[in-house]
């Protein structure tokens, strides 16, 4: 892998691991334009932990907290008094989905990153769900007054897009607005949602790599794919923070729709 590779494909996954438009669908589109070979598993993980890093960084005052408070409720026995306490609890039964969804459907999810096709098709539901979120959603619950069930559904939705082209944090923030989240508490509620899942899955890929041995890279390409991943992700963070508090999110649903349409004519 050369370092131009490596920029291009850590700046793909940090913009839009954290943008609703599909970091696994891009990491199979991009190199299926330019005629690059799937990047090895070593720097998946690599680019996966530059976009931890960014997500820490940017909220790790929020993480902290709910951490404090929720190990203090834990000494204490009293688990959701407190309102921090209650929301680290939904970000874990939120992130239960998706590891269960790794656990029992990883080679059918596997089977799709192969198919352009698929991809291009789960763009278009991305589209699909960002319109009707931003249609039906009533847009009148901070992010402290979600429920368990807001969040289990929203860890649905987290698990669902594990399959490449069907935005992660565009398919958490539709189900967060069908769930009469704004729009600022859905993508805050996305990020911190982000961590463990995240977290999870770079600790699974370097457990493969462990059993599997260890993949001819340079140290070099991996460098600049973890510093890309990371300066982009934090970038795409703070962007979508700003723009979300004003305004819709449908620009991302017509870009998904043009690249949908275009890998399913061209590819």
């Amino acid at each position: 892998m050369g370092l131009f590779e490596a920029l291009v494909l850590g700046i793909v996954q940090g913009a839009s691991e954290f943008l609703p438009i599909s970091s696994s669908g891009h990491l199979v589109l991009v190199p299926a334009v330019l005629n690059w070979d799937p990047p090895p598993l070593v720097f998946d993980t690599t680019v996966h932990l530059g976009t931890l890093l960014a997500v820490v960084v940017m909220f790790w005052r929020d993480i902290c907290r709910l951490l404090s408070s929720w190990w203090r409720g834990l000494w204490r026995g009293r688990l959701l008094d407190d309102a921090e306490s209650r929301l680290a609890w939904w970000v874990l039964l939120g992130t239960v989905p998706g590891i269960l969804a790794g656990l029992f459907l990883g080679d059918f999810f596997e089977s799709l990153f192969a198919s352009t096709r698929a991809v291009s098709g789960f763009l278009l539901l991305t589209a699909l769900l960002l319109v009707l979120a931003e249609l039906v959603g009533r847009h009148y619950k901070n992010v402290m007054e979600i429920t368990w069930l807001d969040s289990l559904l929203i860890g649905i939705g987290q698990a669902a897009s594990i399959a490449p082209g069907l935005s992660r944090s565009g398919t958490t923030m539709s189900v967060g607005m069908f769930r009469g989240m704004t729009r600022e508490a859905a993508v805050r509620f996305s990020f911190l949602l982000s961590v463990p899942i995240i977290a999870g899955a770079g600790l699974s890929q370097l457990f493969s790599l462990v059993v599997n041995g260890s993949q001819n890279v340079e140290a070099m390409p991996l460098l600049v794919g973890f510093v890309a991943a990371a300066v982009c992700g934090y970038a795409a963070i703070r962007f979508l923070l700003a723009y979300l508090r004003k305004r819709p999110l449908y620009p991302f649903a017509v870009y998904c729709v043009v690249v949908g349409i275009l890998a399913l004519v061209f590819l």
